[in-house]
């Protein structure tokens, strides 16, 4: 073995190479044949040899003569090392041969000795490179992977939908929701949406999901309110719903609109809904209507602050138009 070495030292390959052999030092045969460019005889060196080191150094012998079957035979044995596991990946990745690593994970995954690691890498690598297989693969595999190291993936590849799949799985409901409702075109799906948003902790999001409803799947609401009227709060559902209606009927300039909102309040006995919709929609409104409205309902005084403010904008009308046709004698008199 001492003469072998220093046929190796003097990079005397071929006499190494016997000199190895004979002596059946498996581990310094495979690393002599990889120099000699015997990548196959190296192979079957370090199978026998049947050592990490010799694995990892084939293998990369292997990458750099881009003998990729014959490395992902060598890969197979480190990969399930999840220690060694990072090493591997790096120098593929680094030397930019990402099908070929993602075609070694794909096949160590049905290996016995398969762990956590080797699942979440390829979900990493998928994340970046396959994007569209991404989401068999969770499917397939998510009790299996390090789900907050695959969501920072998802997240940094904009994988919205996927990302929320990890997220229900993972148990955080409120961040699955808040993703589908801020990517709707990407993540949002109706069943899966009704089904995470009974079980999130923050129940400000069901007011939320009504908002998001009424201004992306007005159609749908229906649907959600079926779901969500156990857990709402059905006081603040209604004002909700309410101030929606005075915003629509505000910015519809419809007069007829805001006068029958107004007329909605008061039979279904919402007082203060009925004074917070004559100060929304008050340029709609006419004056004798509101007046003879809540004269009849007796409900002068939710009415009052309106009327206060339709006085002072008609004194200062008059003023104005008196001080413009009459100057000061107006005020003298």
């Amino acid at each position: 073995t001492q003469v072998g070495d220093r046929c190796y030292d003097e990079k005397m390959y071929e006499a190494a190479k016997l000199l190895y052999n004979n002596v059946s030092n498996f581990g310094r045969l495979a690393s002599t044949l990889v120099h000699l460019g015997e990548y196959q005889a190296a192979v079957d060196g370090a199978r026998k040899a049947n050592s990490t080191r010799t694995w990892k150094e084939v293998c990369f012998a292997c990458v750099d003569g881009n003998e990729f079957r014959l490395a992902q035979i060598c890969g197979l044995h480190i990969v399930v090392h999840a220690d060694e596991l990072e090493e591997l990946i790096n120098y593929y990745q680094d030397r930019g041969y990402f099908e070929e690593l993602i075609t070694l994970l794909e096949a160590a995954l049905g290996l016995e000795r398969a762990h956590m690691g080797m699942f979440t890498e390829l979900a990493i690598l998928y994340s970046k490179f396959k994007p569209q297989k991404m989401r068999e693969h969770l499917e397939l595999f998510w009790s299996r992977v390090n789900i907050p190291k695959v969501l920072r993936a998802a997240e940094q590849a904009h994988l919205w939908a996927e990302l929320v799949f990890l997220y229900d799985k993972y148990e955080e409901y409120d961040n699955a929701i808040i993703t589908m409702m801020s990517h709707p075109t990407d993540a949002w799906k109706e069943g899966q949406f009704k089904d995470i948003i009974t079980k999130v902790a923050n129940v400000e999001l069901y007011y939320k999901a009504i908002q998001f409803y009424l201004e992306f799947k007005p159609l749908l609401l229906n649907d959600l309110l079926i779901v969500l009227s156990p857990r709402l709060d059905h006081s603040r559902a209604v004002s909700f719903f309410s101030k929606d209606a005075m915003q629509y009927a505000s910015e519809s300039k419809d007069i007829e609109l805001a006068e029958e909102l107004l007329q909605w309040f008061l039979q279904e006995d919402k007082k203060e809904c009925f004074a917070s919709c004559l100060f929304t929609c008050y340029d709609l409104l006419r004056p004798d209507v509101v007046l003879e409205t809540a004269w009849r309902h007796n409900i002068m005084d939710f009415a009052m602050p309106y009327f206060i403010q339709v006085m002072r904008e008609y004194l200062s009308k008059v003023r104005i138009g008196c001080y413009s046709t009459m100057g000061n004698k107006c005020m003298e008199d």
